[in-house]
């Protein structure tokens, strides 16, 4: 998902953390996503200034799925700001001069937060990739995790040790539907067999423990936390180089408030404070071996 959160949180009762990296070395680079308007005047990206724009009036509101896993959130609980998206939405909150007791956190899950329509929070965190289509419903901030690709495979298939760009267009891969990791696996890997798509992550799980298919594709993130702790006697093969993808903030079509969200994140950036909270919580993928484009 991705997969991204949407893969760690059905992995682990699916990964959920639904989807997925520090992968990405240039990971926060605050690259403008497609939807962004960037439009609010330094002025109003004040406590005071942003009120109006708000969902509920003295609050900022944020939401996210549930269960919510490390290492985007710790212990099931956003509102502790541990873990690398929560510990995100409290600094882009105080850039924008809400206390921490100001934050309030809505359940919303990973598959309706881009879907058309009214929302009920300022802005969704939940390891969303921005996409084309999805910015046709939704407006994202600009970059706050850059991530990358990564493979899963089960130990001792011939796909972990063979995995160049021609190997890997001869194996069966399956994944979830409406994910990134499933559109790159069909852009970027192109194999020779229609992959099998799976209606959430424990279905994917299942494919690749029963040898319905040789590996899935995850987000760095997801794809470390699925083989570490979700799938016995799997292996984190690698990662694919950069294909672009990135996490961004979610808001409704046309949020003016994603202006002064965009502004906080590009002083979060240049200050170091995306950078420290990525070594903090997700420095385990910069040691991820990169498989050959």
């Amino acid at each position: 998902m991705t997969m991204r959160r949407m893969l760690i949180a059905a992995a682990v009762a699916a990964l959920g953390t639904g989807l997925a990296a520090c992968g990405s070395t240039n990971a926060g680079s605050g690259v403008t996503s497609s939807g962004s308007t960037a439009s609010a005047a330094a002025a109003s990206c004040t406590y005071a200034g942003v009120q109006k724009e708000l969902y509920t009036k003295g609050a900022l509101t944020v939401g996210t799925d549930k269960p919510a896993y490390p290492p985007w959130f710790e212990d099931n609980n956003p509102a502790n700001g541990k873990g690398y998206e929560s510990a995100v939405a409290y600094a882009v909150a105080k850039q924008l001069g809400f206390k921490s007791s100001q934050v309030k956190w809505a359940y919303e899950p990973f598959n309706d937060s881009y879907a058309p329509g009214p929302k009920k929070f300022d802005f969704d965190i939940n390891e969303v990739s921005v996409t084309p289509a999805r910015a046709q419903a939704v407006t994202f901030s600009t970059s706050y995790y850059d991530v990358d690709q990564a493979l899963v495979a089960l130990k001792g298939t011939p796909i972990v040790t063979k995995h160049a760009p021609s190997d890997l267009k001869g194996y069966v891969f399956g994944d979830q539907i409406g994910t990134t990791s499933l559109a790159f696996i069909n852009s970027q890997i192109q194999p020779t067999q229609t992959p099998k798509v799976y209606e959430s992550l424990n279905d994917v799980k299942q494919g690749l423990q029963t040898h319905q298919i040789a590996a899935l594709v995850a987000d760095t993130p997801t794809a470390q936390y699925i083989s570490s702790s979700e799938i016995k006697n799997s292996v984190l093969v690698g990662q694919f180089p950069s294909s672009g993808e990135h996490f961004g903030l979610l808001f409704r079509k046309g949020d003016p408030l994603v202006g002064c969200v965009d502004k906080a994140l590009a002083t979060l950036h240049h200050n170091g404070t995306l950078a420290a909270l990525q070594k903090k919580y997700l420095q385990v993928y910069l040691s991820v071996p990169l498989l050959k484009p």
